[in-house]
């Protein structure tokens, strides 16, 4: 009887002290690189890009994510947000889904997704604006506002704060094919809400950019050869799969990549991207060309 007593009131005391309170923030919102990781078999290798424009997959933020991101902001499934494998944390980028056009920028402040076959991750609520699927799979550019990401981590001391996204109009744009940012005149669809603009180079608008869809057949890369030899060699461990070597021109050099494809859906790249990891090849990746 008296441990049956002991028991009701260590229950009721339970009760009446309600659900743990979510765990304290693990400090204020910090400038984060990191080392590199390995995730699924694919290393990972974080750095400080001042040039970023990438072609690929998107997805969805993991919805079991924890209370924080991985440069210690409060994670928000609502907020105008993302998730890189590799850049810096956090900055700013645009995201252009090619199947429809839609474009906006977004605040990158986590690392992810583990899925090497996926290039970003995003919010629910970049989902929604940028017209996304149920799953957040479809073709994406992604590039990095440089002088915008600066700024913002300037403020870091300040402690950014990551804000849901507001009611956001469309506009219209002109913009070329994928890794060409292009200009051509921006019109008007809903009015801009002249308070959205302000000094915090964090704060985004939510204002989505309307252009012509550029969607293109996926292709599986390995990027970063710096001789014809070297990707020879590698091409070399891909036996029986339909492999080629293209040269990828850059500002300085000229590099050499194997591209496998072209892949017309998804589960074709992905099935070629899993081939190539299990051959031992460091660095595959989905592309859109």
């Amino acid at each position: 009887m008296l441990r049956a007593a002991v028991l009701a009131i260590a229950f009721g005391l339970a009760g009446c002290m309600g659900e743990a309170p979510p765990p304290a923030p693990p400090g204020p919102p910090t400038f984060t690189v990191g080392p590199a990781y390995q995730s699924q078999g694919e290393w990972r290798y974080p750095h400080n890009f001042s040039n970023y424009d990438e072609t690929g997959l998107s997805t969805l933020i993991d919805p079991n994510h924890g209370p924080y991101t991985a440069d210690n902001e409060t994670y928000d499934q609502n907020a105008i947000a993302a998730a890189s494998p590799v850049l810096q944390l956090p900055c700013i980028v645009t995201i252009t889904n090619l199947e429809n056009g839609y474009a906006m920028d977004v605040r990158v402040n986590d690392r992810g997704p583990d899925d090497p076959g996926r290039l970003i991750a995003v919010t629910p609520k970049v989902a929604s604006l940028l017209g996304l699927p149920q799953d957040g799979v479809t073709e994406v550019e992604v590039t990095l506002k440089p002088e915008q990401s600066a700024a913002l981590d300037a403020t870091l001391g300040q402690g950014p704060k990551l804000t849901a996204a507001p009611v956001a109009g469309i506009t219209a744009q002109s913009l070329g094919p994928p890794g060409q940012n292009g200009g051509g005149a921006v019109q008007n669809l809903t009015p801009q809400d002249a308070s959205l603009a302000g000094p915090d180079p964090g704060a985004l608008s939510g204002q989505v950019t309307v252009t012509g869809p550029t969607p293109g057949p996926l292709f599986v890369q390995i990027p970063g050869f710096g001789r014809p030899r070297d990707a020879d060699d590698t091409l070399a461990e891909l036996g029986g799969l339909s492999a080629f070597v293209v040269p990828i021109f850059g500002a300085d050099r000229t590099l050499y990549a194997i591209r496998l494809g072209p892949y017309q859906n998804v589960a074709d790249a992905d099935a070629a991207l899993a081939a190539v990891i299990a051959r031992g090849v460091a660095g595959p990746e989905i592309i859109v060309r």
